[in-house]
């Protein structure tokens, strides 16, 4: 998994993404998001579009009502949350998620923990990073580290969020997400 540029196909076209960013944090403000500016940084220099950005309290209600409103946004393609993965009580983003995915997309855990414990060894045990598919939309949740989400987006996220990666990738699947 080190040289993802060879499944690059550079003969199919580029096709970038509406992707908003929720940083969840209870003590970081829009100035101290460091997390999110450096998400919404790597996003764009990927090609994609950063359409929305806010940051809400590590609270059920506020992070359930700030995704669902985006679920519902015709502009928006992929949410990446960054914060409320840990094991303290205030941690509640997996809690506040899950319930509305309508498919949690397994592998995404399974990976972040194989390359996290690259970065991080034995801590990647205090991550519940996760994500999901809900009304025809991605959802991923990161740690709230700058390295977390930088490893989450430049070593997995971005591949599958890149049209020309192949075999596969989730952008040729994005129409077909609402199928029923």
């Amino acid at each position: 998994m080190t040289d993802h540029a060879c499944r690059i196909d550079e003969s199919l076209p580029f096709k970038p993404v509406n992707v908003a960013v929720l940083t969840i944090s209870d003590t970081r403000d829009a100035e101290s998001d460091t997390s999110g500016a450096l998400l919404a940084q790597l996003i764009i220099a990927d090609g994609h579009r950063v359409c929305e950005r806010a940051l809400v309290r590590d609270e059920v209600t506020s992070i359930r009502d700030q995704v669902s409103a985006w679920l519902r946004a015709d502009n928006i393609d992929v949410i990446v949350t960054t914060g409320g993965t840990g094991l303290t009580g205030r941690d509640v983003t997996p809690e506040a998620l899950r319930p509305l995915f309508e498919k949690e997309i397994e592998g995404f855990a399974v990976v972040w923990h194989l390359l996290s414990y690259q970065s991080v060894g034995l801590s990647t045990l205090q991550s519940r990073a996760c994500a999901g598919i809900a009304l025809g939309k991605f959802i991923f949740a990161l740690p709230g580290s700058n390295g977390a989400c930088r490893d989450g987006w430049q070593k997995i996220i971005r591949w599958q969020l890149d049209s020309r990666h192949t075999p596969c990738n989730l952008v040729e699947i994005m129409p077909r997400l609402t199928e029923r």
